[in-house]
């Protein structure tokens, strides 16, 4: 259970860390301005964080290359901004549930 709420918190603090860089920190013209983090799933072993993005207007595509390609600029700022021993890899992806 403790490890649950502790993946939980984390999952939710890396999520506002990617929402607000993609408000004001990343300056890839791929990435459109209507992108949005949804959800974020940390693992158990806190080796992979799958970030799910709403994209509205734009190139889904494109942009999801667009972050895959600054997915070390935006690894390096969540680790700066949450203190974590180790980092899990980000893992971006289409969030198509609305």
């Amino acid at each position: 259970m403790a490890s649950y709420n502790r993946t939980k918190r984390i999952a939710e603090e890396i999520k506002k860390v990617i929402s607000s860089m993609l408000i004001s920190g990343i300056k890839d013209p791929r990435i459109t301005s209507m992108v949005s983090v949804t959800d974020v799933e940390v693992t158990n072993d806190l080796s992979y964080a799958y970030v799910y993005v709403s994209i509205l207007g734009g190139d889904e595509e494109s942009t999801l290359l667009g972050l895959k390609s600054a997915v070390n600029f935006i690894r390096r700022e969540v680790m700066r901004m949450v203190r974590l021993k180790s980092m899990p890899e980000l893992v971006f992806n289409v969030d198509d549930s609305y």
